[in-house]
């Protein structure tokens, strides 16, 4: 059928709608039919139909509609671009396609593209002309036009987003998710240039509103409640079926155009927050998306899912709720995530090299924020692992760097995420995972919170966990409660809350050690303390006996403590030589020496070498002579310590005491400046 009668006959059928009608084939034979007319008239009156058609507008389907009107331009210029390409190799002879002369079939490419645009005009919204000049841009990209061409494609495209956003603000809310599809898809593409023409102080609240908060996104989290009233519980199970209405709302969120593109979106947000010329929109944004993580917690905490512990899944749910709509589910909330972070990411950079935003009055409040809002998200992140989140640590460490600037705001933000009962271990799996959120953080900011809120809030929330044995539910929170207790004895005004809470806290060390503590972990503990309560910190002058306490503990422990090789722990390196408990009990004390007093020091020197004597396996007991040696010549002992050890070695019979129990020789063993065995004998 020749062009011009399919042409006639597209035009009538784009002026109604009806139900019974296949609009993808109608888009299909507009964007065949646009590379195919030869009148550059009937270009520009076929896209202007194609802009108001009612057949495609009266009844829009979303964002679905948007995408297939990009495709219709993305899809002909390829066509164009293609075509031109075998026409160029039928004329030179070469490629796969023999020299055939074919007569005119439709337009050059730069005179097709011009008639396209003309077809964007008055009559049709602003919005929608975005749509045909991303569709062109996203459909030539790199090649099929020329250099000029394409950098005027591009700024026309640029004022067409900006022309739109002006206008349609506050208006069509289709429009705006229509601009923010259709430039996250074309950005790549435009040149430093046409990016630099984009007022993004109006692109930015399109795009994180879009995203984060329309029915086309994200839905403000909303989604997450209705969860909850497709859930079955009985006979000890949860269940939630795929055939449920809230798992096809999920399944439908995630292939939404926004939501499956939420990635490159994100980019897209943190590349405007980094060249948005108004600061407080940032600010604004930042509001936002800490509204928007309450929300996220608010529902998760209101559905039953939020009850089950990670390594109780397997037990609570059924095959189809753990294979299918749980991963379906947390796909989403990892996508919501990783989202959140990225933008998060730009803020925070911005906030660093912003002078209005790292002012006094503006920085607190921006860092509380972000770090409310990883708190909120934390239930998500700790289901991945944060290390593993390196953009996750980033923002979580510089707004604690920014934070710990301004101690007030620091200890409002601490009192805000506090748990509301200190003292005791939740039942909530939800709340548990907020508890650890609330340590981790904590423990940033030991050296400036007062003392009143370490003894309130670090303390009574760090102890349950400290003292109860943990469970696999509980272990990583026990082990961010011992790095609380630690780094609250280690601040120098916390000397009081220390001597208070010590004997409590070495007692809990001494209780889950080797069963639910690492080797590494129990050494560094107990370096901590003795270095704490060691000259000049001031819990040495309020507890000078303290070091001698813990070093009569750990060698009456010693005495006592099992021999058997300890299993390594997952996730931890294999040491080369497996240690017992009786070996790690004696590298502790040897770690401690470095902080005794001088006198302390000289009456432990021969306590430790006796110790290490008593080491019962060979290879364990060289591994504590090795550490020995280096506490003694590595550099860890001051210089006065060091001269006590080095005549304790070399005058007082430490060497022999260490290696012969008292006779013989063990000259591989030579303090700095000794002499061999061989060099004794020429003095």
């Amino acid at each position: 059928m020749p062009a011009d009668r399919i042409l006639e006959t597209l035009l009538r059928s784009l002026q109604t709608w009806t139900a019974q009608q296949d609009t993808p084939v109608i888009l299909s034979t507009a964007a065949a039919l646009l590379t195919r007319l030869h009148n550059p008239l009937n270009v520009t009156l076929l896209t202007a139909h194609l802009l108001t058609a009612p057949a495609l507008w009266e009844r829009p389907d979303g964002l679905q509609t948007v995408l297939r009107i990009v495709g219709v331009f993305h899809a002909a210029a390829q066509a164009i671009i293609k075509r031109e390409h075998e026409a160029a190799a039928r004329e030179t002879g070469s490629g796969a396609y023999p020299y055939v002369p074919e007569p005119d079939i439709g337009l050059p490419a730069e005179a097709w593209m011009r008639a396209v645009v003309a077809g964007a005009d008055e009559r049709s919204e602003r919005w929608k002309h975005v749509l045909v000049l991303g569709g062109l841009v996203i459909g030539f990209g790199d090649e099929g036009i020329s250099a000029s061409a394409k950098r005027r494609l591009g700024e026309g495209f640029v004022r067409a987003v900006n022309m739109a956003l002006a206008e349609g603000r506050g208006h069509e809310e289709l429009g705006g998710h229509a601009v923010a599809l259709t430039l996250n898809h074309a950005f790549p593409l435009l040149g430093d240039g046409e990016r630099a023409g984009l007022d993004w102080n109006l692109v930015l609240p399109v795009l994180v509103g879009s995203a984060f908060f329309s029915h086309e996104g994200l839905q403000s989290a909303y989604f997450i409640g209705a969860i909850d009233l497709d859930i079955l519980e009985g006979q000890g199970k949860l269940s939630w079926a795929a055939n449920t209405t809230s798992f096809y709302q999920v399944e439908q969120i995630l292939k939404r155009p926004l939501v499956s593109s939420l990635g490159p979106l994100s980019r897209l947000i943190a590349h405007a927050v980094e060249h948005i010329s108004d600061p407080w929109i940032i600010q604004t944004m930042v509001e936002d998306l800490t509204g928007f993580t309450r929300s996220l917690i608010m529902q998760w905490r209101q559905i039953k899912l939020s009850r089950v512990d990670v390594p109780d899944e397997a037990a609570i749910f059924p095959e189809e709720t753990l294979k299918r709509t749980i991963p379906t589910l947390w796909k989403l909330l990892k996508a919501a995530l990783f989202a959140l972070v990225i933008v998060f990411r730009g803020a925070v950079g911005r906030l660093l090299n912003d002078r209005v935003l790292a002012s006094d009055a503006v920085a607190p409040i921006l860092a509380s924020q972000v770090l409310h809002s990883l708190r909120n998200v934390y239930f998500i992140a700790s289901r991945l692992g944060t290390d593993s989140l390196s953009q996750y640590t980033f923002i979580s460490l510089a707004s604690i760097d920014i934070l710990s600037n301004y101690p007030p705001a620091a200890g409002t933000l601490l009192s805000d995420i506090a748990p509301p009962h200190p003292g005791t271990i939740p039942p909530s799996p939800l709340d548990r995972t907020l508890d650890h959120y609330f340590l981790n953080t904590a423990e940033h900011f030991t050296l400036i919170l007062p003392l009143s809120t370490s003894a309130d809030l670090l303390l009574p929330t760090a102890l349950p966990y400290l003292t109860t044995p943990p469970t696999p539910h509980t272990l990583p929170i026990f082990e961010a409660a011992h790095s609380v207790a630690l780094a609250v004895f280690a601040a120098p005004h916390a000397a009081p809350l220390a001597a208070e809470y010590l004997p409590t806290y070495v007692s809990a060390l001494f209780n889950v050690f080797p069963a639910h503590l690492s080797p590494r972990q129990f050494r560094l503990a107990f370096k901590t303390l003795l270095r704490t309560a060691a000259p000049p910190a001031p819990l040495a002058a309020s507890q000078p006996d303290l070091p001698a306490i813990v070093l009569e503990l750990l060698h009456h422990r010693a005495g006592t403590a099992g021999t058997t090789p300890l299993a390594p722990r997952p996730g931890e390196s294999e040491a080369p030589v497996p240690l017992s408990e009786q070996a790690v009990l004696v590298l502790t004390l040897l770690d401690a020496l470095p902080f005794l007093p001088v006198p302390l020091l000289e009456e432990w020197l021969p306590l430790a070498a006796g110790l290490v004597r008593g080491v019962g396996d060979a290879g364990m007991r060289d591994v504590a002579r090795t550490r020995f040696w280096e506490v003694l010549v590595g550099g860890e002992m001051d210089a006065e310590r060091a001269m006590v050890a080095a005549a304790w070695w070399g005058t007082w019979g430490g060497r022999e005491a260490v290696l012969y129990d008292g006779t013989g020789d063990g000259g591989e063993y030579l303090m700095s400046g000794g002499l061999g065995k061989g060099e004794e004998s020429k003095l």
